[in-house]
């Protein structure tokens, strides 16, 4: 299956954010450069979002 270009852009409230924001702004909150995976979970409810680095470490920084 051919890989698909994507864009995505969260929108909500008076704000909006993309998914290179997203990981810029995990891997500043993370803080280390040992990143090999990086999950990004969303809750714009709570203007949160949570990662998982390296399918062990968590952490969450605001939108």
């Amino acid at each position: 299956m051919a890989k698909v270009n994507a864009k995505v852009e969260l929108q909500f409230g008076d704000k909006a954010v993309n998914q290179d924001q997203l990981v810029a702004m995990a891997k500043e909150a993370y803080g280390k450069k040992d990143i090999k995976n990086l999950d990004i979970y969303v809750k714009p409810e709570e203007g949160k979002a949570y990662y998982v680095v390296n399918n062990d470490i968590t952490g969450s920084f605001d939108l």
